[in-house]
């Protein structure tokens, strides 16, 4: 996997910028959680990973795990790809933004709108991890300095041998980009990047990355005192008219590296969303197992359980 990922690093080092497009969704009326449907890419000569993931404005992550199977250094002419643009809104209130740390997603609700907003971001790296929390928008930058924390420049001085400057401004250097937005009083931005490679992938010191396009989008869209809610539900349910239940199912964030995320523990709604049917719950372990970040349907039938699945432990106020 190391092997794959700097054999891609080089081929984002030659290639040209990409521009990528807000996915924009409009809510069900009826407040059905599904929006979007799938699409699908046919490879062409040239395409790579990250570049697809920039055309349809998808995390890497996303993109791999959808495409089980295929190696994304190995890419052919025919082939074709899922591409994650159907997924279930999470157990969250329709208001402001909401990120989703396992889904690598960030949702944007704006006011009095039926539309959602939905972007592939970058977080917090093992050891480094992004927290769950309730904040607003405290303050917003164009063209941020970026202060790097003394473990940083103690990490910088180790690798390069001569130290690094309390202050990087804006430019090339600066790996803020050029949009970045506090978290209330928290050292947390939702901000841009100074490389391609990362997003939707666990690459930060804990704050929010998201495509530069992406981020200018968004720093122009919101205001201060907007909410910002963290939240992590690696397994997502929904309920499908008239008698469909769907489950979309994402690797959960390891704490260590050496941790197997299928292992890891789920929600305790599931079991009420699916009850006790065993043959349900065996093919929720197999989607566990290799899961495909896109809804699936775990069922036919009638619903096991009519209530719609708990809402997560309250997290953090920033």
């Amino acid at each position: 996997m190391k092997r794959a990922v700097l054999f891609l690093v080089s081929l984002l080092l030659l290639s040209p910028t990409l521009s990528s497009f807000a996915k924009e969704y409009t809510l069900d009326a009826e407040k059905s959680r599904l929006i979007g449907s799938l699409t699908y890419h046919t490879v062409k000569k040239g395409d790579y990973f990250q570049k697809i993931a920039e055309q349809y404005d998808i995390g890497f992550l996303a993109l791999m795990e959808s495409n089980p199977g295929i190696d994304p250094t190995r890419l052919k002419p025919g082939m074709v790809l899922t591409i994650p643009s159907q997924m279930i809104l999470p157990y969250a209130e329709r208001k402001g933004i909401v990120i989703n740390l396992s889904e690598l997603r960030l949702y944007y609700f704006p006011e009095d709108s039926n539309k959602v907003h939905v972007f592939p971001v970058g977080i917090g790296k093992i050891g480094d991890s992004t927290p769950t929390l309730i904040s607003t928008i405290s303050e917003k930058r164009h063209k941020p300095d970026w202060y790097p924390t003394k473990d940083k420049r103690e990490e910088y001085f180790e690798e390069h041998g001569e130290p690094m400057a309390k202050v990087i401004p804006a430019g090339p250097d600066n790996p803020l980009g050029d949009h970045a937005l506090r978290l209330g009083q928290s050292v947390y931005l939702i901000h841009g990047t100074n490389q391609r490679f990362g997003i939707g992938m666990r690459v930060s010191s804990g704050c929010i990355r998201m495509y530069p396009k992406d981020i200018e989008w968004l720093f122009n869209e919101v205001d201060i005192g907007t909410q910002v809610k963290i939240i992590d539900q690696p397994i997502k349910m929904a309920y499908q008219k008239p008698d469909m239940r769907l489950i979309e199912v994402h690797s959960p964030l390891s704490l260590e590296n050496h941790q197997q995320p299928s292992l890891l523990p789920f929600p305790d709604g599931v079991r009420n969303f699916l009850g006790n049917d065993p043959h349900l719950l065996e093919l929720l372990e197999d989607y566990i197992k290799a899961p495909k970040g896109i809804p699936m349907q775990i069922s036919p039938g009638s619903y096991a359980n009519e209530q719609e699945p708990p809402e997560v432990p309250e997290a953090e106020t920033l």
